[in-house]
Order: structure tokens, then sequence, then C-alpha cells
């Protein structure tokens, strides 16, 4: 469940886009799961067209704060969520909010590949029926795109009756990443997806999400520093005091791996905490 707070504007001065709004950004959000609070009070803007990674050792809130930018929330049970976040000039916890219209302007890729039990085709072509593209030349024009664009076309071209189940780990997550791009979303969102990859795999996703740069808004939950340092243009680091998530430090990654401004930042980049 979102709270809504019905503020005329975040209290915060965020990064513009080319229409002269954020692209997404929170506003002193706080989310509870039951009685126990798991993020307070978190407050940052994320640029349009920016790959933004989240850092912190596990139990921060990160993929709880990532789950709520395009409200996943809802579907827990118990979970609560107060304050704003903001895409573009709309509050997207407003109780009237379309979710079903949102989750396809903000896309989400899980840490586990989970395609679907159909064929490689039918992954992408399901979701574009359920959002009204019925049209067969069209569903086949998205699927060779966005499976172009996700470098596995010429792998899958000529099977895409078979399984999706059968791909190998590192193709099952671009097949997901390729079946998010193919409803068009401004943001994507992602939960550690490369993180159940084999090491040659992992370098394949990693360079995908790369190139999504400057196409798409991305927010991606990482434990690993040596990637947020190679594909973020901006890093936040979670962390748990009082026992609760807190966002510690947020800022252009050559600044928060270069010149942290607090400790525990610095001790983490270093290895000395986490």
């Amino acid at each position: 469940m979102s709270q809504f707070s019905s503020q005329a504007k975040p209290v915060i001065s965020p990064p513009m886009d080319n229409w002269g709004f954020p692209t997404l950004c929170t506003d002193r959000l706080n989310l509870f799961y039951g009685s126990k609070q798991a993020l307070d009070d978190i407050t940052l803007s994320i640029p349009q067209g920016s790959i933004t990674a989240l850092i912190g050792p596990s139990g921060c809130g990160k993929t709880s704060f990532l789950y709520c930018l395009n409200r996943l929330t809802d579907l827990i049970p118990k979970c609560l969520v107060y304050g704003n976040v903001w895409l573009g000039d709309s509050n997207i916890l407003h109780p009237k909010t379309d979710t079903i219209a949102l989750r396809r302007r903000i896309g989400m890729v899980l840490q586990k590949p989970n395609p679907f039990p159909f064929s490689i085709w039918k992954n992408i072509a399901f979701p574009l029926k359920e959002h009204g593209i019925i049209e067969r030349r069209k569903i086949n024009g998205i699927v060779e795109r966005v499976l172009t664009n996700v470098k596995l076309w010429d792998e899958v071209k000529d099977r895409l009756t078979a399984s999706a189940l059968r791909l190998s780990g590192g193709q099952k997550q671009r097949l997901c990443i390729a079946r998010t791009l193919a409803l068009a979303p401004e943001i994507i969102l992602m939960d550690e997806p490369c993180s159940a990859l084999d090491p040659i795999s992992s370098g394949v996703v990693e360079d995908l999400i790369a190139s999504l740069r400057g196409k798409y808004t991305v927010v991606i939950v990482t434990h690993n520093l040596a990637q947020a340092r190679r594909i973020a243009d901006y890093v936040g680091l979670f962390w748990v005091q009082s026992g609760c998530g807190r966002l510690i430090e947020f800022g252009p990654a050559q600044q928060i791996f270069q010149n942290p401004q607090h400790p525990i930042t610095a001790e983490y980049i270093n290895g000395q905490r986490g």
C-alpha cells in the first residue's frame, strides 16, 4: 500500500530533463514491512538517460527502494510506503495512478532470469498482446528489433519457436531485458541482473547495460563495486543505521569512487566496511 503525500512539488531541486522535469526523484520516501521500517527518508534524483548504481551491503534496502519506483511494493503484503516518488511532474504514489501503465513506463529486470515457459518468440509477443499490440507483422518487427538490441537475434533467429527455458543463463537474462525493451519503457530498473550469471555471460550483459545509456534511464542494484565503477554515471550508497536503510551518499560515480564525502562511503569503497 502506498500512502500519498499531497505536496505541490518536491522539497529538493533535482536535475532537470529537456522538458524541465526530473526524470525520476524520491522525496522523503519511507517504507515499512508491517511494523519494521526498511527505508528512512530517502531523497534523491536520477537524471534522464543516466545509469545509476545503488550499492551497499545486503539488507540495507536497495531492492526495497527499487520496488518503490514502479510500485511493485503494492504486491507485497503488509508493505507500506510513505512519501513521494516523482516521475516528471506526477507523483506515482497518488492513489489514482494507473499502475499497469506505470510499469510499462518503468520496466523491471529481476536478479534471476525469469523467462516465461513459452517459446522465445512468445516471450516477447505475450506482453505486447497484453498491452493491445496484436498485429502479427508489427509484433514480428518488434521481436527482431529488441532481440537485435540485446545481441541475441543472431543466436536465436532460427529457433524462435523453441522454448525459452532451453537458453543459457546469459541468454535468458538478455531475453528478459529484450522483453522489457519491447514495451518501450522510459526507465529500466535492474535488481542485480548479473549476480546469477557466469563471468562471461555477466560481461555480455554488463556491456548491454552500458549500451542503454542515453536511450533509457537505468537504475541498477549491484554488489559488484567494480561493475558500478565501470558502467555507472551516478552512484548511491545505502547503509543500515538505527535498524533501517538510509541513503548515505549520492553523486557522480567519479566523485563517489575517487573523492567520497562521507566516511562510511570511503571505508566501504576501500573495503574497510561491509
